[in-house]
């Protein structure tokens, strides 16, 4: 963080500052913004046992930092409040049962149709830390977009943002829980949000039960090592052969536990033009994308978050969602056309799947 002395408390008005801040983010797309508290000591204990229950599957990274997830102080020094805020991304197309419920077609988690969600909620915060800068000078700060050891659902929950659903997602009344989290850790001692009295899931358990592999195993808790964002994304190596007919067709990413959630019945569209839907994303064959060549993969995939699987685990998934489609000369062709492919890995994906067609 930059070294600065604030002006004294007499000399600037925190609370303008805050709501002057909150204005702002408004401005620059964000649906809300709100000022958490950092003392995230109460989600100790979960972070330890979630960890501890190996739930965190290959993401080392999770459990690199340790308890430095809850304690924003310790990842970045000075710091003493948290700008917390959220950014729509839904931009319409095809209605997602409609793909889920055709085999031949790929399905991809809405967040992917449009560009990477990183890069414009980054330049975004950017903007807003240098809104803060020309109003109070030289301030220690820094921005980040799923980028850190942080509890982001966390901060947004303790800044009143929303509530954490029992799929471990936040819900907002208002968005539902269709959005990006970004957060810019502060060393200003801005007035914080009261955090949301209580939650608002009840009796509800839907996102729990609709899973198609059961990785929400109680309310609040994912084992990551069952879910399909996860095996279709985290993953680098195989998928574990007891989830893949599982996975169906979702070649990246799931949203099941998202659209049968009650509160996404009122997620309104996004205004932002960045997360339009790309290349037909929302409704293309599984035999389209399994055609494409690696040149074609980087080309097309260029600014998306699909890129950073890459082109192998790319194949995989799809190869999975081809032994899952219904089986046709087309789907087998498909397959055999990809059967003698360097790649082990992806090899053995696509055999598998057409052992499921009968082939082998």
């Amino acid at each position: 963080m930059t070294e600065f002395i604030h002006p004294s408390p007499g000399s600037l008005n925190y609370a303008d500052l805050a709501q002057s801040i909150k204005d702002w983010a408004l401005e620059l797309g964000f649906a809300r913004a709100a000022i958490a508290n950092i003392d995230l000591s109460h989600a100790e204990a979960g972070l330890e046992q979630w960890l501890a229950a190996g739930f965190h599957g290959e993401m080392d990274y999770m459990a690199r930092h340790g308890l430095k997830r809850a304690r924003p102080a310790e990842l970045v020094p000075g710091t003493v409040a948290a700008i917390t805020v959220f950014m729509p991304y839904l931009t319409g197309g095809v209605d997602p049962s409609t793909v889920l419920a055709d085999t031949s077609k790929a399905y991809i988690s809405r967040y992917a149709l449009g560009r990477d969600y990183h890069k414009v909620l980054r330049s975004r915060l950017q903007q807003l830390a240098d809104k803060i800068t020309a109003a109070v000078g030289p301030y220690g700060h820094r921005v980040f977009v799923d980028s850190a050891p942080i509890l982001e659902v966390e901060l947004a929950k303790q800044g009143g943002n929303g509530w954490r659903g029992k799929h471990s997602l936040l819900i907002n009344r208002e968005y539902g829980s269709f959005f990006f989290l970004g957060e810019l850790l502060v060393d200003i001692p801005l007035p914080v949000d009261p955090p949301m009295e209580k939650e608002h899931c009840g009796k509800c358990t839907a996102c729990i039960d609709i899973c198609p592999t059961q990785a929400i195993v109680a309310p609040y808790t994912v084992d990551a090592r069952r879910c399909v964002s996860y095996l279709t994304i985290e993953l680098k190596g195989a998928i574990p052969v007891e989830f893949r007919s599982m996975i169906g067709n979702r070649v990246y990413g799931c949203d099941d536990c998202q659209l049968v959630c009650p509160w996404n019945r009122f997620a309104a569209p996004s205004p932002e033009t960045d997360f339009a839907i790309r290349h037909g994303l929302d409704d293309v064959s599984l035999v389209e994308l399994f055609a494409w060549t690696e040149v074609q993969f980087t080309q097309k995939m260029a600014g998306s978050p699909i890129y950073r699987i890459g082109y192998a685990a790319w194949l995989r998934n799809l190869a999975v969602g081809l032994g899952n489609a219904t089986t046709s000369d087309e789907v087998i062709a498909a397959l055999m056309a990809r059967r003698e492919i360097e790649d082990d890995m992806v090899r053995e994906h696509i055999l598998w799947a057409l052992v499921q067609h009968g082939v082998y």
